[in-house]
């Protein structure tokens, strides 16, 4: 039996699990997945729920065989869509007695600081009223660069912002299996991994079915966030009955990741995962040992080049000599300063630029040490 802390869950549950096929919603796997939740919810757990679903609700009422490709046909169909699904939701929790609330977000709710406090504090307030927070993209109004890329992201975000203890993605497969089951009939699930043991065992395949953005790679993707921030992982089958209580009950099912034994701060966790790299800064080996185990800022002393432009308050990589990532942080002055003062002392700052905002380059306030296993997966899917 697992032994899972689970006071507070996130629930990912994809389009292919609220859907048919041709779009259209599956209503009777709603209510099961309604009543499971509402079941949670009563044993005392707090429940939030991130739902796809939208986009395939738009196409089912406007009569669409294919999911649209561009975003301006996306952002009509999900207007169409969002509003149907939370009804559908509203009706069918209020049959068991439980309340939910609507919350929608883009990334930039996510990368800003500020939003990103509001949105904490907003889903803290929302399950201390005793609601439950169903939360999707705004697809709406999201553009590409304000887009999570797909839910399973999302999920392991909202996961991440909210302190939970397990993160649950429900989909149409069994879980992770050693190789594609759809390509090899011999593939193996894998019902328990540390986090590493997935890195090394698993085969990313490509996108999923034709209904859903998502895949195992974004499930990866979203356990690499979940674990490394400090919550557990279960991938599982939606379609299985009663599939969310037998997981809290400790029932194997589905592939369960162990999250790292120690969980990143609120801030950490929000330069870790919420922010976009804009570059890399290169640091040599003195830097890196200063910064790593002596819990030390980066100085322009210890920098030995760096790669891209990005402006002064940007997340950058902090990379080893050998080009290991180690560290990601916000930066104090931009790439174009940086270059000037790289390899100097913090004493010569102004002289070089003819002004001093900082001594460091990234104070270690904005500094969050990540270690390698984090970085494996990096690039691999779409999670930005």
């Amino acid at each position: 039996m697992r032994s899972l802390s689970s006071g507070r869950i996130v629930i990912k549950v994809g389009t292919t699990t609220l859907t048919y096929p041709n779009g259209k919603l599956h209503y009777a796997a709603i209510e099961k997945l309604v009543r499971d939740i509402a079941d949670l919810q009563n044993s005392g757990r707090e429940v939030i729920l991130v739902s796809s679903g939208a986009v395939g609700a738009g196409m089912g009422r406007l009569g669409r065989a294919s999911r649209p490709k561009t975003i301006p046909e996306k952002q009509a169909v999900a207007a169409v869509g969002q509003g149907l699904l939370m009804q559908i939701y509203e009706r069918l929790f209020s049959q068991y007695g439980q309340v939910v609330a609507q919350v929608l977000l883009t990334r930039e709710d996510i990368c800003d600081r500020q939003r990103y406090l509001n949105a904490r504090n907003a889903l803290f307030t929302i399950l201390s009223l005793g609601a439950i927070p169903i939360i999707n993209e705004n697809d709406t109004v999201a553009v590409d660069e304000l887009k999570f890329g797909d839910n399973d992201t999302l999920s392991a975000l909202v996961a991440s912002l909210v302190d939970a203890d397990l993160l649950i993605i429900l989909s149409d497969i069994d879980g992770v299996y050693d190789v594609d089951p759809r390509v090899n009939p011999g593939a193996t699930l894998l019902p328990d991994l540390s986090f590493p043991e997935l890195i090394q065992r698993v085969n990313p395949g490509g996108a999923g079915t034709g209904m859903g953005t998502g895949g195992m790679y974004t499930k990866l993707e979203a356990a690499r966030i979940a674990t490394t921030a400090g919550t557990g992982v279960i991938i599982a089958n939606g379609a299985e009955p009663n599939i969310l209580s037998r997981l809290c009950a400790g029932e194997e099912l589905g592939t369960y990741i162990a999250p790292k034994t120690s969980r990143l701060r609120s801030r950490e966790r929000w330069i870790a995962f919420n922010l976009p790299r804009a570059g890399r800064i290169i640091v040599d080996d003195g830097a890196y040992q200063a910064i790593k185990y002596r819990g030390k800022s980066l100085l322009p002393s210890g920098i030995r080049g760096i790669e891209g432009e990005f402006s002064a308050g940007e997340a950058v990589e902090v990379i080893t000599p050998s080009g290991q990532p180690f560290a990601r942080g916000i930066v104090n002055y931009s790439s174009g300063e940086i270059e000037k003062i790289a390899g100097r002392q913090s004493s010569e700052i102004e002289d070089i630029l003819g002004y001093k905002y900082y001594t460091e380059v990234i104070h270690r306030d904005n500094l969050v040490l990540i270690d390698e296993d984090f970085f494996r997966l990096e690039g691999v899917g779409n999670g930005s």
